[in-house]
């Protein structure tokens, strides 16, 4: 298995434990390959939870930056965050 960062389906079937050792050992992904396509990977657990919190941030500076650009196009003025506390019964 050292080395080996692609496999069918059926290998990956009858390797599941080690393809598993391999993905968590090494903090790489082990893709799993149907028709030699790439259909799937096996990654350890805290590295897809990595990702998804980076993932989730680069929503949010997108999000941002379409709302200063949205901004920008109406030449709205930015909502000060004491009117936003106070509209939403927060202050």
């Amino acid at each position: 298995m050292s080395g080996m960062n692609q496999l069918s389906v059926s290998q990956a079937r009858e390797r599941l434990a080690a393809v598993i050792e391999q993905a968590t050992t090494n903090h790489r992904p082990v893709y799993i390959s149907r028709r030699g396509k790439r259909v799937a990977a096996i990654i350890d657990a805290a590295e897809l939870d990595r990702i998804t919190e980076l993932a989730e941030d680069m929503e949010d500076v997108l999000a941002a930056e379409a709302a200063r650009e949205e901004m920008r196009a109406t030449a709205q003025e930015p909502i000060p965050w004491e009117e936003v506390k106070a509209d939403l019964g927060l202050s």
